[in-house]
């Protein structure tokens, strides 16, 4: 029997077939012998990984420690010098937590909010603010309070954080040392805490897992109550579309996209629709957010605050600028869906779809980083390419925080100017670029996915995984290969 159909052949192991993790073990006794007895103790893959990404949590939690002693609170640089900037103390008493307003209910007085009259978050992860809120005591000084705020919702991210390792570690099921890569990711570390974006990734994570177990409806709520916490993970159903499209099963699409389209109706309409003026109405408290984002110039970390800054014009028409490249990469990406030569794998075009709006966008927070990270490592589970990107990634997570120190410091410019923030804003695209280049590259070349070298299909692509192929257009449908739609095996088969 090959290892391919064995399901209970041992997980892969990354020293074994990765030189840089080889190199890696080293510090810990060296690569694991043939004959080691792996999975046999109380220490499974699945729960070192989710130790570790506890344990980087942590010290991510540390790293903010300048700004909980006095960073957020006082002098108007320090947490930007100390890169330890969260939103999360800030909007406790900046949108109403501090004095129970009900998030898209209430209007917050512009003394409070500066202007903005509603929370400007999605439904789910208004929630989720609402929860740590009243975890938080309401008595002491506003600091304190704001410190307590930080920490809870820090507990609460944290099982965030085990929940995407864990599922993560889970999605291959022969690859669980794949979730190491988002265990140890430094950006990951960095910026857990400072926005409340973990919550979308893990209910993406999550989905991704149900997909795997070939649980399309499960997947589809997931993915449902996860665009209701942030919209990017609505996009990976693009990705199952062209997928599901080319292996002939649309069936399972609907039924994933039914799901979905069904948990975010659950979780938005009791706070969308309103009956004052004796009709139905559409709340403003939950439009904040769609107008918000579609009345946002262009703001940090984009490819248009380059142009803006280097040309003077402020880009007025930057959404039809981001909606024309957006959709233009989305074309590109079912083109290669339809058009490779294998039907690449769901992790593969998931990361893809994501990264082009990430690149395409207006803004790029930091902490958006979060969204790919579980991709990259499902997509491309190499440590040397994951940390080439991871190393953009930190370097512009530190470019941001010099400039925001720059611009905030006066006369005294301490920090980076305007044109060193723009090449950290180049780094950061340009890492993201050479990740995108060589999962294209796995993609239009299986044999090179480092997934598939061991003769696997699609380990995370539930009903997808090792489906023959019934609509295929460019090289690919002339191809021999897929005479009488013929599964293709990559790699090799150990007997």
């Amino acid at each position: 029997m090959s290892v391919r159909e064995d399901p209970e052949a041992e997980p892969v192991r990354p020293t074994a077939e990765d030189p840089l993790a080889a190199a890696g073990s080293e510090l810990i006794g060296g690569p694991a012998g043939r004959r080691a007895l792996l999975g046999t103790s109380w220490w499974t893959p699945v729960r070192i990984v989710a130790i570790a990404a506890i344990g980087m949590f942590a010290l991510g939690m540390v790293q903010k420690m300048p700004c909980y002693d006095g960073g957020w609170f006082y002098g108007a640089t320090a947490q930007y010098t100390h890169a330890c900037y969260s939103d999360i103390p800030h909007l406790y008493n900046g949108r109403g937590f501090a004095i129970d307003l009900v998030p898209y209910f209430d209007r917050i007085p512009d003394s409070v909010s500066g202007g903005m009259q509603y929370l400007e978050y999605p439904v789910l992860t208004g929630l989720f603010m609402e929860v740590a809120s009243w975890l938080t005591p309401h008595s002491g000084s506003i600091q304190d309070r704001e410190q307590i705020y930080w920490l809870v919702n820090a507990g609460m991210l944290m099982i965030c954080t085990a929940v995407i390792a864990v599922c993560v570690a889970r999605t291959h099921r022969r690859r669980p040392w794949d979730a190491l890569l988002v265990a140890l990711a430094p950006a990951f570390a960095l910026t857990a805490t400072i926005n409340w974006d973990l919550l979308a990734v893990a209910l993406t994570a999550a989905a991704l897992l149900m997909w795997s177990r070939s649980r399309p409806l499960a997947a589809g709520v997931l993915l449902g109550l996860a665009t209701a916490a942030k919209l990017y993970p609505g996009l990976l159903l693009g990705a199952v579309l062209v997928l599901c499209l080319r292996a002939g099963r649309m069936r399972t699409f609907w039924t994933a996209t039914g799901g979905a389209v069904a948990a975010w109706l659950v979780v938005n309409l009791p706070v969308m629709i309103t009956t004052q003026g004796g009709g139905l109405h559409i709340r403003e408290g939950w439009k904040t957010f769609y107008t918000f984002s579609q009345e946002r110039p262009v703001d940090f970390g984009s490819l248009w605050l380059i142009i803006s800054q280097r040309t003077g014009n402020p880009l007025e028409d930057v959404n039809t600028y981001g909606t024309l490249l957006m959709v233009l990469a989305c074309i590109g990406v079912a083109a290669l869906a339809l058009c490779a030569p294998r039907r690449p794998r769901l992790a593969q075009l998931s990361f893809l779809v994501v990264a082009a709006f990430v690149l395409t966008n207006k803004v790029y927070s930091p902490q958006y980083v979060l969204w790919l990270i579980p991709l990259a490592a499902l997509a491309r589970p190499r440590w040397r390419d994951f940390l080439v990107w991871q190393a953009c990634e930190v370097m512009y997570f530190l470019g941001i925080w010099m400039y925001l120190a720059y611009t905030g410091s006066g006369d005294q410019h301490r920090g980076l100017p305007a044109e060193g923030y723009q090449l950290a804003i180049a780094v950061h695209l340009l890492g993201t670029l050479y990740l995108c280049a060589l999962i294209i590259r796995d993609a239009l070349v299986p044999e090179r996915d480092p997934v598939r070298k061991d003769g696997a299909d699609d380990p995370g692509g539930g009903v997808l995984d090792r489906a023959p192929d019934a609509f295929v257009l460019g090289r690919a449908r002339r191809a021999s290969r897929y005479d009488g739609a013929a599964l293709v095996d990559w790699g090799v088969h150990r007997e």
